[in-house]
């Protein structure tokens, strides 16, 4: 971020500086101030920015966002009613002076591996900023956007919402020339279901800026309707064989190696427009075929070839926590600990379970949250659906326990079922089943961590890692070597 205080104080309306000054950057944490950076006072139940406003100071803070009098101030103060709405609108600031071309990204399931994949294909192209991680809501995503340079190609953010309002805060922020919307499905449905999901994320495309237009999946119908009663210029993309202008297929793995073993990647066949390409992607299974078409046709349309689409599939990485693979000894370990809904859990239980093949699959799940009503059918239909799997044995963390185990036994599953209550039961649990169950003797073991953020699996998932890596240092998803390079 390049402002002028001045710049700011006219976008909340706020006394201009007779002798103005240069902010470079935005800081909601008082340790990561830098010299000339806007320190924002954010509110909240356990620590309070106001209260860090002196550090921020010291630490060399131009200025200083803030909803309550700081009578002590050694630097200009922006004094506002909200400051979270405040940093969207500095953000909006900084989105009009940048040169980028923007592309905003949503979805249930997989827009953050989306934003990951799409942000490494473009950069094949030109200098790209995304989103770190999945910094996605009214804090996250201004921040990212104000941590650009404004110098860049490209801006690849995702929007995540889970209230009504959210994506009209967001958009109308980041004003988006590329509206892309992956997918709808049950997620978050505790504070979206009065309108539904499609409808909520169809709300992007009320934002788009002039000339732009929106990127929409072709195969959920709510989503097609919803998307066109907004009256955006639309173009559509899908993976399972609905009309549109891009079009995908998995043609299966094409395992690899690495360092530590094999670390498959899946091949897909993608139609441009009218032209026909073939990619190598970072992940497997028919659910990656939508991430790929969705990624590629974005691309596409931001002027990429398919050489430079095709380049770009074959450098980049998943980000960690997110069908993240290590192979450790006679076991594969697949880490998708960051969150859950109905839809991301199917589509990694089914990539997984292709993987599996011919080796013990562990699926190791934990609840889904913010699902509201809907939450206890929706994880009875989980028990049965991954009875379908044959799993050699399911362990599972958190809420809704007995209507999973219902699901699976109505589906017919008697095998091994386990409830880990807390996080030192799970290795005793996972040894005894090993032992019992002879897992991972005659062939290969296949784990997959995957459940909503609050059951903490990545706790779990770097445990058996440490473990099976012979009792060396934890080798979680924060800690395995991987790389984000743009």
């Amino acid at each position: 971020m390049r402002l002028n205080y001045n710049e700011i104080a006219g976008r909340l309306s706020l006394k201009l500086l007779p002798d103005d000054k240069m902010l470079t950057s935005v800081a909601t944490d008082s340790r990561e101030v830098v010299p000339g950076a806007l320190f924002v006072c954010l509110p909240g139940g356990r620590v309070d920015g106001h209260n860090f406003a002196a550090r921020a100071e010291d630490m060399g803070a131009g200025a200083i966002l803030a909803s309550r009098a700081l009578p002590d101030a050694r630097v200009p103060v922006l004094y506002v009613a909200d400051t979270v709405k405040a940093l969207g609108q500095i953000a909006a600031c900084w989105r009009e002076a940048t040169k980028a071309r923007v592309v905003g990204i949503t979805g249930t399931a997989g827009k953050t591996t989306l934003k990951e994949i799409l942000a490494q294909v473009l950069a094949v192209r030109g200098k790209t900023a995304c989103n770190t991680m999945n910094h996605n809501n009214q804090i996250g995503m201004p921040c990212s956007m104000l941590a650009a340079d404004g110098d860049e190609d490209f801006w690849v953010m995702e929007a995540g919402i889970s209230r009504e309002g959210d994506m009209e805060e967001l958009a109308s922020m980041l004003r988006p020339d590329l509206g892309l919307i992956l997918n709808t499905g049950a997620g978050h449905t505790e504070g979206l279901a009065k309108k539904g999901v499609a409808s909520h994320k169809a709300q992007l495309l009320q934002y788009i800026a002039p000339g732009g237009f929106g990127l929409v999946s072709a195969d959920y119908p709510d989503l097609v309707h919803e998307a066109g009663a907004t009256g955006a210029l639309l173009r559509f993309f899908s993976a399972e064989g609905n009309p549109a202008e891009y079009l995908a297929c998995y043609n299966g793995p094409e395992p690899a190696s690495d360092g530590d073993g094999r670390i498959p990647r899946g091949r897909y066949r993608l139609c441009l427009d009218g032209v026909w390409c073939d990619i190598v992607a970072p992940f497997c299974g028919n659910f990656g075929a939508e991430n790929s078409i969705a990624a590629a046709a974005a691309a596409h349309l931001l002027g990429l070839s398919t050489e430079e689409i095709a380049e770009g599939f074959a450098r980049a990485q998943l980000p960690a926590q997110r069908f993240y693979i290590k192979r450790l000894g006679r076991w594969d370990i697949i880490d998708d600990t960051y969150n859950a809904n109905p839809l991301s859990m199917r589509r990694m239980l089914d990539a997984a379970a292709e993987l599996a093949q011919h080796k013990d699959f562990v699926p190791v799940l934990g609840a889904m949250l913010e699902l509201g009503d809907i939450a206890a059918n929706e994880h009875e239909k989980l028990g049965r659906y991954l009875a379908a799997l044959n799993p050699a044995a399911v362990l599972w963390k958190g809420a809704y326990a007995e209507r999973v185990h219902a699901g699976l036994r109505e589906g017919g599953y008697n095998g091994p079922w386990f409830v880990v209550r807390e996080r030192e039961d799970f290795l005793p649990v996972f040894a005894e089943l090993r032992r019992v169950q002879r897992l991972a003797r005659d062939h290969d073991g296949l784990v997959l961590f995957k459940g909503s953020r609050g059951n903490r699996l990545e706790e779990l998932c770097a445990d058996l890692c440490g473990q099976l890596a012979g009792g060396k240092a934890s080798m979680g998803a924060q800690a395995w070597e991987h790389k984000h390079v743009l």
